[in-house]
């Protein structure tokens, strides 16, 4: 090299700096590429997408290309500032050139252009795999080499480069991926969303009308008592019985009673000839579950029933799709009634609400894995039926009872907007 003049052996080495800093970027925008989006890309045709997704099939012989590109040049970019720095100040100057030619791969080869790959991931990765591509076949006996002594290495540890990290997302992951989004998802879509992947996380009791509260037909009553009921009800399907809920017949739809009933045509054997056979969920069984189960069987109602086959309550797939979208209906089981605003910041809430519908209403944050009401929830943590004016920490939230009856708690005041800290509660 002592014949190389000084300006190209200068211009050599500014080019193996700009080497070095693509293959520097390039690694840092390949490996930092938003999967998901890149599928998404690749699928919609897009050049450098699907090139970059085929290098990431493999990455351990994308990385040894790289590590490979990066050493070279950078060892030569070492050989040719020594002999500037012979040439220039003889072997004072190596030490000298050495600490120069490390501050400038520093900055100008590593930190600046890792950090806008970082950044702009997409920019810097799509036009080097067009690069990577060629440059693989072309030098794959040497990768291959390399990446088999390295795998070699990792197989004696038990790991399998080729089995790939996997792209699947836990529920867990997938919630902060939507939480994330930010902008992009407007925030009762991103709500929305959240509510479908926790629908498995919710069963049918969770959700379904409690049995005391089931307003159907008893077969046992007056005709007149029952046509009442069919002109008055708030539902367009009915649960049939036979004096109790326990002996239910099945469910008619008032659609189709109703013309009947405007031509005459009524009676107690029409009216049973249009029952029809109920549904019966498992107590425990998850809304998505269920949902399908509803979908399947071409169903919108059904009976919640225990281990026992006992009838605990009744669900809905109007209650399900509410889990996700809200409330989207007049429900009569949880009017404007069951919460009233007191000046306080107070609120007298009925003791029979649901509890998930009481977090919903009042955006409070009370364990729903438990008793399912609020009056379950009193009742499980006085271990008694607590008198009138009886105070007590509910998971945090001040609770006044105001009016018991029997043995259940009828009115409480809630103050959602006081919450101590969980210490405090003991």
């Amino acid at each position: 090299m002592q014949d190389i003049p000084l300006s190209i052996l200068f211009g050599a080495l500014v080019f193996l700096i700009a080497l070095s800093a693509f293959f520097s970027s390039s690694e840092t925008g390949l490996m930092t590429l938003n999967r998901y989006r890149l599928r998404h890309l690749a699928q919609a045709n897009h050049a450098g997408a699907k090139r970059a997704q085929k290098l990431l099939e493999r990455p351990d012989r994308l990385i040894g290309l790289i590590l490979l590109g990066n050493n070279f040049v950078n060892v030569m970019a070492s050989a040719i500032t020594t002999v500037i720095a012979l040439r220039l100040g003889g072997e004072p100057a190596i030490a000298i050139a050495a600490g120069i030619l490390t501050l400038v791969i520093l900055v100008f080869a590593e930190v600046t252009p890792k950090t806008l790959a970082a950044l702009h991931p997409e920019r810097v990765a799509f036009p080097a795999a067009f690069i990577y591509g060629p440059l693989l076949w072309l030098l794959y006996p040497l990768v291959w080499v390399v990446n088999s002594i390295a795998n070699g290495l990792l197989r004696l540890m038990r790991i399998y480069p080729e089995d790939g990290s996997g792209d699947s997302l836990s529920q867990e992951e997938l919630r902060t991926v939507v939480l994330e989004a930010g902008a992009m998802i407007p925030k009762r879509h991103q709500d929305m969303l959240l509510n479908i992947i926790d629908l498995e996380k919710v069963s049918v009791e969770d959700i379904m009308v409690p049995r005391t509260e089931i307003t159907g037909i008893d077969l046992e009553d007056d005709w007149d008592d029952i046509i009442r009921q069919i002109t008055h009800s708030q539902y367009t399907r009915l649960p049939v019985f036979h004096e109790s809920i326990d002996h239910v017949t099945g469910f008619i739809h008032l659609r189709k009673v109703l013309p009947l009933l405007m031509h005459g045509d009524l009676d107690r054997a029409t009216l049973e000839n249009l029952v029809k056979e109920p549904l019966f969920i498992p107590e425990n069984t998850a809304l998505n579950r269920q949902l399908l189960n509803f979908q399947r069987e071409r169903q919108r109602v059904g009976l919640v029933v225990d281990e026992y086959g006992d009838i605990q309550g009744l669900a809905t797939l109007e209650d399900i799709l509410e889990e996700v979208v809200g409330e989207f209906t007049t429900d009569p089981s949880t009017s404007v009634s069951d919460f009233t605003a007191e000046e306080d910041g107070g609120y007298l809430v009925n003791g029979m609400v649901n509890v998930r519908d009481l977090n919903r209403a009042l955006d409070m944050e009370l364990p729903t894995d438990g008793p399912k009401t609020l009056n379950g929830m009193v009742l499980e943590y006085l271990e008694d039926i607590p008198e009138p004016g009886t105070s007590l920490l509910l998971s945090g939230y001040p609770v006044e009872i105001i009016q018991t009856r029997g043995n259940r708690v009828k009115t409480l005041r809630v103050y959602p907007a006081q919450r101590r800290p969980a210490a405090a509660e003991g």
